[in-house]
């Protein structure tokens, strides 16, 4: 049978893969050495100070777009599921390097609460920053499926993708606000 999935060539994308798999781990560990090595990338002079609060917009943002782009698709809105997306990974993409370049200036804040709140927080963080490497893999993964028309894979690890970068941009949103108060 003659499916749109079976008259693409996966072979012929197999360098898309290697880009795919070598992003996925080169962002995690480069965003890893940020945290673990503040400064090393400092570029005096630049003002990065807004850029905490343009990426809980960008998460909040891409969370929008997420749920939007999911009701779409439960409703057979493929065009509409795709734009939202497309909105959601650009966002994710523009958030990714705003953090880089947020990070790459600035020592990570430390969070000042105490008690539970503390726990609740350091909680939301650690969940958050290992769905967060996680995500950046699953995402380019269900884009390389979308883009290929690979349609039975695209929706396997979709069902995956979606909750996992779900919680990563609303939690990411969560943390900004419970650490905004220690901001220098």
């Amino acid at each position: 049978m003659n499916t749109p999935e079976s008259t693409v060539n996966p072979a012929g994308f197999t360098k898309y893969k290697v880009i795919m798999v070598a992003l996925a781990a080169i962002i995690p560990v480069a965003v890893a050495i940020l945290y673990f090595l503040p400064g090393v990338f400092v570029i005096p002079g630049l003002d990065v100070k807004m850029l905490p609060a343009v990426n809980a917009v960008l998460n909040s943002l891409t969370a929008m777009f997420l749920v939007i782009g999911y009701s779409f698709i439960r409703r057979k809105n493929v065009a509409g599921h795709r734009a939202m997306m497309g909105l959601a990974f650009l966002l994710g993409s523009v958030f990714l390097l705003s953090y880089v370049a947020y990070h790459s200036q600035v020592p990570s804040t430390k969070f000042g609460g105490e008690g539970i709140i503390k726990g609740i927080y350091y909680f939301i963080l650690i969940t958050h920053i290992l769905l967060a490497a996680i995500t950046v893999g699953l995402v380019l993964f269900t884009l390389y499926f979308a883009l290929t028309e690979q349609f039975q894979k695209h929706r396997r690890i979709a069902r995956w993708t979606y909750p996992v970068w779900l919680y990563v941009s609303v939690t990411g949103v969560i943390v900004y606000f419970m650490i905004k108060p220690y901001y220098l």
